[in-house]
């Protein structure tokens, strides 16, 4: 079946020196220090190159699965990093929505919540994008330390409830249900952690992408994974440039060691990765040799199915807005109804609310 894996850069990633527009004057009178140099990128074209630490990602562009979407936003953007994540995560800039699109994915493919363990979230705790109205996302860091960790204040009453036969009343079913469960879940992703050769490879530094792989060589049942960077470094105000140098070229190492892992196992043509921040950086480098928040940023989603290439239109770099910030080509939502209708294939509009444009990536 088709997979979902949501990979999420947390912490604002300034995208003009991810995918360097060097062909653009504009870009070197902006960022006259911290602009990277033309002969230091991995070139695309003749306007843009990679930056350098990216080798992995050039890689799988090379080979025509990565698609990089230019100048993706929304109207009104914050400045916060929490809030505009939160955005990001509802897919409802402003609305307070309650659940979270990739949870909204989920109900809509599978609205009565019949199938278990379909969301999996890589993470110390719930991150809203995948909050659901009848799935119970497995919310874990340490494949072996998830059952103490999921149920360590209320374990005993837990296991005190599943050990009881009797009928009781809904809402208890409800908790035995998802206590049931999760203990069984947890037994599933400790074995298949415990099998999984790829976390023995020292070349295969995977990030949190190794669980991911773990479990879909188990065949597990998830259908979405949504895993938010821990321990970020892409928040780049002062010295922007060894910390972001360093933080891309980890990033993209884990995305090609993982569809590598993919390829060995067999599964690359189930899989579709989905990348983004919560915003950009603003265009001029501040005076700290470093970036402050800012607004649109670039994309990618990778897979065998991915038509790679180049979407969405680079924000101009002459006529800024906002106080010197990129303007938003491609509504982020535009790349979620992408996914959601042309590689899980539901109807976006019960997912987003509305109807939105999807791009030819898929």
């Amino acid at each position: 079946g088709k997979i979902l894996v949501v990979f999420e850069w947390f912490g604002g990633n300034d995208g003009l020196n991810t995918i360097v527009p060097y062909g653009d004057a504009m870009y070197y009178k902006h960022r006259p220090t911290i602009g990277i140099k033309e002969h230091d990128l991995l070139k695309i074209d003749a306007h843009f190159g990679w930056h350098a630490s990216l080798r992995g990602m050039k890689k799988l562009y090379d080979e025509g699965k990565l698609a990089i979407v230019q100048g993706v936003g929304y109207d009104q953007p914050s400045f916060s990093h929490f809030t505009s994540m939160s955005f990001w995560h509802t897919a409802a800039p402003n609305s307070g929505n309650e659940y979270g699109w990739v949870g909204r994915t989920a109900s809509t493919l599978d609205p009565d919540g019949e199938q278990q363990n379909m969301i999996v979230n890589i993470a110390e705790s719930q991150t809203l994008a995948v909050k659901a109205e009848k799935h119970v996302p497995l919310v874990f860091i340490d494949p072996m330390k998830f059952q103490r960790a999921l149920f360590a204040q209320e374990k005993a009453a837990v296991d005190a409830l599943a050990a009881q036969r009797l009928p009781v009343g809904e809402a208890h079913k409800y908790v035995l249900e998802v206590s049931r469960s999760a203990a069984q879940a947890s037994e599933v992703v400790r074995a298949a952690w415990s099998r999984y050769k790829g976390k023995d490879n020292p070349d295969l530094r995977l990030l949190d992408l190794d669980k991911v792989a773990a479990l879909i060589e188990a065949d597990f049942p998830t259908k979405l994974y949504y895993v938010p960077l821990r321990n970020s470094l892409f928040d780049t105000h002062v010295n922007q440039a060894a910390p972001h140098d360093r933080q891309l070229e980890y990033c993209s190492d884990a995305i090609e060691g993982f569809f590598r892992e993919m390829e060995r196992i067999g599964r690359a043509d189930e899989v579709v990765m989905y990348v983004h921040s919560e915003f950009g950086r603003r265009v001029p480098e501040n005076t700290s040799l470093g970036t402050d928040h800012g607004t649109a940023q670039v994309n990618f989603v990778i897979g065998n199915a991915v038509k790679g290439g180049m979407y969405g239109t680079p924000p101009s770099l002459s006529n800024l807005v906002l106080g010197d910030n990129l303007e938003s080509t491609t509504d982020f939502r535009d790349v979620y109804a992408t996914l959601i209708e042309r590689w899980l294939g539901v109807d976006s509009a019960k997912v987003l609310g509305r109807k939105f444009a999807t791009l030819d990536l898929l």
